[in-house]
Order: C-alpha cells, then structure tokens, then sequence
C-alpha cells in the first residue's frame, strides 16, 4: 500500500503517538524523514532485479556458442553465433517500447507495482529458455520460443533500471543518494559475475555432450528462485514518499490517480531527455564495450587465449564491486558533475593508452589495460542512478527517464559491438574501440557541462529528505 504523503505539522500541544506515523516515512510540511530500515530494504530489492537481468546477461553471452549448437545447428559455427546473438540483439530493439509502457504506469499507479511486475517477467521469460525443447525435438519452433522469451526479457527489462533507480532515489536521503544509489550498479555488476561465473564453472565441470544435452539449461532454470526471492522482497515494500505525495496531490484535484501524459513526458522534458541521453550514452557504450565486446576482442581480433580473457574480465569486474560503494560515497561528498566529468576525461586521454597496453599481449600488460578502463568506468556506474532520477520532476520521473534510458541504450550502448566490430572490418584499425569511447566520452563530457548538480538536494518537486 502506499505510505502516506507528508501532512501539515501538529501543532504544539498535540502529542500524536510514534505509531501513527507512516512507516517509510515520519513527514512534515517542508521535510521528508525516512527509516533507514526501509531504506536499506528498498536498495537490496531494487539492486536483486538488476543482478537478475545481467545475470541473464552473462549467462546468454558466455554460454551463446552452446546456444547456437541448441537452437540453430545449421552447421556453420558463425551462423550459429550470430543467430544466438541476433535473438539477443531483439531484446534491445524492443527495451524502448517497454519502457514507453512500463515507465507512464510507474508515474500512475507507483513504482513498487511496475517494478513487482517487472521482476515477474524478467524470472518468467529466463526462466522459460532454460525449459525450450531443443531444435532436434521441435525444428523450428526451438529458435522461436527463444527468441519470444528473449522479447518478453527485454520488453519487461524497459521499465526495470529506471524504475529501480528512481525507487532508490526518491527512497534515500539527500546527503546518501549517491552512496545508496551505486549499490544498484553494484548488483549489476555481481548478477553479471554470478551468470558468466557458473557458466565458466559448468564448462570446466561438465563435457561437451553433457552440456549440449542438459547442462546449459541449469543457469536460467536458477532465475526462477531467484526472481520469486526479488518478489518477495518487492511485495513486501511501501510506495515511495515522494510518488505517495503525488498520489494525495491527486486525490485533491479529484483525480483517482496522478495524470500522466506522453507529452508531458517527452515535449515537456526535452532538455532534461537529451542530457539523459547524453550520459547514458557515455556511461553505456564504455559499459558495453569493457564487459561485453572486450572479451571476444581479446579472442577474435588479437587471438588471445580465451578462457583467461573471460578471466580477466570478470577480475577487473570483481575490482569494481570492490570501489564501486565508495566512489558512490566521493559522489555526495564532490558532487556528481566532477566525477562524471572525470570519467570522461579519463576515457578521452586514457583510452588510447590502455588499447595499447591491451594490445600488447602479455597477461600484465591486459589486465592493467583492463582495470584502467574499469575503474573509469566505475566514475558512471556509482554516479549514474543518483544522477539521472534527478534530472526529471517527480510527476514524470518513471516515463521520461525509462523513455530516455532505453532509446540510448538500444541506440547506441546495445549496437557498440556490432558497430566496433564493423569499424575494424572496414578500416582495419584495430584502434577503433579506443577512438569509439573517446567520442561517446566528448558527448557525456557536453552532457556534463550542461547538467545542474544534484549531489546533497532534494529531488525536484520534493522536499529535503533526512534519515530518522
């Protein structure tokens, strides 16, 4: 149920006992003051879900050679992997129109409903691949079933990142919403190193035969626990302070819920949805190009060992998770804005000179290349989910940053190695990666500069909010 929108203050003599207050938030006129308990329960619940989708991400990416011998055995290796990845790339194209659904209802009627039902079909459709007959069983309906469950992902993972980080974000406190936000990207990071660690695991484990006929399906059988886990926890939430404002705004104006219009969302806030786009870009084509293109850049372009470039990919992500919490902390102490901009900076002079330590070959000069790289990208993911909630009045947050967030990343974050890897075909620079983050860092160090900061303030349309 949502919690109760704040009330005007009782006057002197009145003595209201602890027990009527509403139990995410005890409010006054002009100050929100939440229960760090509740805090701390929004957060996990929030971050499960996004360890959830990408540890989705990581299982269909490393055991993708696996799939396409299951779903598409056409013979020909590379036909099999692109088929694979072509069911993966659907996912993207159709992230856009879920966040157009999702985020507009998450405005309407609470983020905590949309995001219980986002966890719902994210588990459902992970959890159906892993129950797809093979393609020797059913032919063609195989790859069909894979790629209808892989929409219904992607459709469902449109609502869930906006939406979690603006649970977090109207959940926090002013002077934490940055330390408390990054542990969102911290489940990223972990549900990623979960997914590609248990199918490094497998392989080592199992035979090929083995694999092929049954092993595969254990990692996305997993998601169904998992998701009824994240549910529970969802379930068990109070709306945020600041959508229940909203709400009791609503029931003053007569209106059964708050009014939410396309327009508002989008014409109304085009100046805020571009510069939203603008960071999300930076942040998500450095993203994918480090965790997803890398690896087979290490294999495929420079014909390194395959298994210790996953190796090196998953430590240099294990050192995130480590300084991920406390670049979080340095965003509220320094602002937004610096760390950002440093992190575009750094990817603009930093981004050559790692390729080539990279480039190098040895397992030193990789893994030094590798964890510079990440620790720049670490400047967007502690920053980004206090950042962008922010950018976006409360009335519209949901719609128009799931709006912005998703049309970037299916555009640009979604499309890095497949356009990386066309660049190199067609020049033959093998530089191309380090060029491609040095332009997307030029459009989130303009989306920086054009930006307010937001570290320490109350979101826009709320009052400050303080911990109990």
């Amino acid at each position: 149920m949502p919690a109760a929108a704040p009330v005007a203050p009782v006057a002197p003599q009145t003595q209201a006992p602890q027990t009527q207050a509403p139990p995410s938030a005890d409010a006054s006129a002009d100050v929100t003051v939440v229960d760090p308990a509740l805090v701390k329960r929004a957060v996990k619940a929030a971050a499960l879900g996004n360890a959830m989708e990408w540890f989705d991400f990581g299982v269909y990416s490393y055991i993708a050679v696996t799939l396409g011998k299951v779903f598409f055995p056409s013979g020909n290796p590379t036909a099999q992997l692109l088929s694979t990845f072509g069911a993966f790339a659907a996912a993207f194209l159709i992230r856009p129109l879920g966040g157009m659904v999702f985020g507009p209802l998450g405005d309407r009627i609470g983020r905590q409903k949309i995001l219980a039902l986002t966890m719902i079909m994210m588990a459902a459709g992970t959890f159906a691949i892993g129950l797809i007959p093979s393609y020797a069983s059913i032919g063609v309906g195989a790859p069909i079933l894979l790629l209808v469950a892989r929409l219904v992902q992607g459709f469902s993972t449109g609502g869930e990142y906006a939406g979690a980080s603006t649970f977090i974000a109207e959940y926090a406190p002013d002077k934490k919403r940055g330390f408390l936000g990054s542990w969102l990207e911290f489940g990223t990071l972990a549900g990623y190193i979960g997914g590609a660690g248990l199918v490094t695991l497998m392989t080592a484990l199992l035979s090929t035969e083995d694999l092929l006929s049954w092993g595969w399906r254990i990692p996305f059988l997993i998601a169904g626990p998992m998701g009824l886990i994240g549910l529970y926890l969802r379930m068990k939430l109070e709306e945020t302070p600041a959508f229940a404002a909203e709400l009791t705004k609503a029931h003053k104006d007569e209106q059964s819920r708050p009014k939410v219009r396309l327009r508002d969302m989008v014409t109304g806030q085009w100046k805020a949805l571009l510069l939203c786009m603008g960071l999300v870009l930076v942040f998500n084509v450095t993203d994918y190009m480090l965790l997803s293109y890398m690896p087979s850049y290490l294999t495929s372009e420079l014909k390194y060992d395959e298994t210790h470039g996953l190796l090196v990919v998953l430590a240099v992500m294990a050192l995130m998770m480590c300084v991920q919490p406390f670049a979080g902390a340095l965003t509220d102490r320094v602002g937004r804005r610096p760390v950002i901009a440093a992190g575009c900076a750094g990817f603009l002079l930093l981004s050559v000179p790692a390729l080539l330590l990279i480039r190098q070959g040895s397992l030193w000069a990789i893994a030094l290349g590798m964890a510079a790289l990440g620790l720049l990208l670490v400047c967007f993911t502690a920053s980004m989910p206090s950042t962008l909630p922010a950018l976006f009045p409360t009335k519209v947050r949901y719609g128009s940053l799931s709006i912005g967030f998703n049309i970037s990343v299916s555009v640009f974050g979604g499309t890095t190695p497949l356009v990386v890897t066309a660049l190199i075909g067609a020049t033959g620079n093998m530089m191309m990666p380090a060029y491609y983050m040095m332009a997307a860092a030029v459009v989130g160090g303009i989306a920086v500069w054009f930006m307010s900061e937001s570290a320490g303030r109350p979101l826009p349309g709320s009052p400050p909010a303080v911990e109990k």
